[in-house]
């Protein structure tokens, strides 16, 4: 059981937003480069085989600190940013159990598993949040960059709110008498879908409506310099103790407005520079860990909530810049898709002198599984009612073992198109990853819907990923066998209630 300083070492988890499995240099990408980060994987164990546990943001990040497919909880879809908590106080959670083996804890960046209770009083002590849940510090975005309310919280409170300039936000209908981006598309820096053009932030339109709170609103282009500024204070403070840092950075998702010194350095544009900017960031923070004399005694896992996507509701030219470049490398589609490029995710570790260093690891592995992994490296249980689909895969995480999961259950809701709005119907669609083989459950007729289905079909889909990486040749109807022993797999893991013994 690991006890000693040397044997906790410090953790900080890295975790991007929508960044694709080709959008670095170590997996392939040649249009962007990626320095710190591939330097990260040369230092350290890359993963070709991970996965997201979903193919959006929300229930990804549920589950990594849950250690429970956000599946198996309701609600756990995409979150308006004035939805109440999600995980509640007293459920066991991943800083929960660090703080339990002596770890100090934080997030900084991006939250997006609700507040409070129902209704947010923006102006007051907004709880429960990540404070009630197991971290020590928080400072945190409330929901997404492209969601109001377009604030920064630290562990309770809005930063820097003036209480004579209250904040109120809806997101049923507009309030207060800012202009949005419907109504006043010359106001905007880029333009933007319908669901994107409520309020104007920083001469970005926003999802939702939010009125107040002018001295509180972040600039975007200054945010990642923000959070990594308060990242590198708290790890400089904690430096003689263990400490785990929750590190959700916003790249690349959308609104991309990247800081000018990072503007024009990929050539394809702000989704591009986006990738730049975070690189750096990431950087950035190794080089402080070597400063401080901790980066031998650090575990450092880097990986992305969901898939890539490039256009996401604002005209930035992402489509139009891509030119030769494949976010999602050899796999088919990206966020929201229950194909492999929406789950299929960069993933590096790196600790010296402990994860095996230069390693491509063939493993297979899910963020659902750090709770675990993380338990046995600093020699703490895990309750039998909690962390219920949380493996211990810490050796395949230290590159010493390529014995990852037998397998991942992979998931997300039907997002349906209906002109160029894109939403979810609320139907899950559930996926079955074992060896070389994917199974896809058939989902409900698309036009049930009124538009197109993005990543399903009414029918079973079977691939052989071995053979088949795109998933473009269905073989359900050729292997019925098969097919039928992985659909009564994944019927008995959801009927279980849980996947961990």
């Amino acid at each position: 059981m690991a006890s000693s300083r040397s044997e906790r070492p410090n953790i900080i988890v890295i975790y991007a937003d929508d960044l694709g499995y080709g959008d670095l240099g170590c997996y392939g990408a040649t249009s962007i480069k990626t320095p710190n980060v591939d330097r990260l994987a040369s230092r350290g164990t890359r993963f070709v085989n991970a996965h997201s546990p979903s193919a959006t943001c929300t229930p990804s990040r549920y589950a990594l600190l849950t250690g429970d497919y956000a599946w198996r909880a309701s609600g756990t879809q995409i979150l308006p940013g004035d939805a109440p908590a999600l995980i509640r106080p007293g459920q066991f959670t991943l800083p929960h159990m660090l703080k339990n083996a002596g770890y100090a804890t934080a997030i900084i960046g991006k939250w997006h598993l609700g507040l409070g209770d129902g209704k947010v009083d923006w102006n007051g002590e907004i709880a429960p949040g990540p404070r009630d849940v197991g971290f020590d510090y928080a400072f945190f975005m409330p929901a997404t960059l492209d969601r109001v309310p377009t604030v920064l919280i630290e562990n309770r409170r809005v930063v820097n709110l003036d209480p004579a300039d209250p904040i109120r936000v809806d997101y049923r209908a507009k309030v207060g008498d800012e202009p949005t981006g419907a109504e006043h598309p010359d106001q905007l820096k880029f333009c933007a879908d319908p669901e994107h053009s409520n309020t104007i932030v920083n001469g970005i339109s926003r999802i939702g409506y939010m009125t107040g709170g002018k001295a509180a609103l972040w600039k975007d282009e200054e945010l990642t310099d923000q959070l990594l500024g308060k990242a590198i204070d708290f790890v400089a403070a904690r430096k003689d103790s263990p400490f785990f840092l929750y590190f959700a950075m916003n790249e690349p998702h959308v609104p991309r407005a990247p800081h000018p010194r990072f503007v024009g350095t990929s050539g394809m544009g702000p989704r591009g520079d986006a990738i730049v900017q975070f690189d750096r960031a990431v950087g950035a923070l190794m080089e402080k860990l070597e400063e401080l004399g901790i980066a031998d005694n650090t575990l450092v896992i880097l990986s992305s909530d969901n898939g890539p996507i490039l256009f996401d509701g604002y005209e930035d030219q992402a489509v139009e810049l891509a030119g030769d470049h494949k976010p999602s490398g050899p796999y088919q589609s990206g966020k929201y898709s229950i194909y492999e490029g929406g789950t299929r995710v960069p993933m590096i570790a790196c600790w010296p002198g402990h994860v095996r260093e230069g390693h491509v690891s063939q493993a297979l592995v899910d963020h659902v599984d750090i709770v675990a992994s993380f338990a046995a490296l600093v020699g703490q249980g895990l309750p039998q009612d909690s962390a219920v689909d949380s493996f211990d895969m810490s050796m395949p995480l230290l590159g010493r073992s390529e014995r990852g999961r037998e397998y991942v259950v992979e998931d997300t809701k039907l997002m349906v198109t209906t002109g160029t709005k894109v939403a979810s119907s609320g139907a899950r669609i559930l996926a079955l990853r074992s060896g070389d083989w994917k199974f896809i459950r058939g989902s409900v007729e698309p036009h049930e819907f009124h538009g197109n289905a993005i990543g399903t079909l009414p029918q079973d889909q079977l691939y052989n990923l071995a053979r088949d990486p795109g998933e473009r040749e269905n073989l359900a109807d050729k292997r019925p066998d098969l097919t039928r022993k992985l659909a009564g797999w994944l019927d008995k893991i959801e009927q279980a209630g849980r996947s961990r013994p």
